[in-house]
């Protein structure tokens, strides 16, 4: 299996989508609030979108995902 190298663009895209999966995973943690929905950080959405512009990756989902399981298996 190829190894995937990405550019530091790349590499900060997949890093901020994973930081912000991590974030989702634990606003949905526990048991359910019914009078507060699970609330994701505006600044965990606001980062993985900087990072997926600036690496060019906007738009292009399979790419990304690709890129993704490459790098992070």
């Amino acid at each position: 299996m190829p190894t995937a190298v990405l550019t530091d663009r790349e590499r900060a895209a997949v890093q901020a989508y994973l930081r912000l999966l991590h974030t989702v995973r634990a606003a949905f943690d526990g048991p359910p609030e019914p009078h507060r929905p699970p609330v994701v950080p505006t600044a965990a959405l606001a980062e993985a979108d900087r990072a997926l512009a600036e690496a060019g990756l906007m738009g292009t989902e399979g790419e990304f995902f690709r890129l993704l399981g490459e790098w992070c298996p």
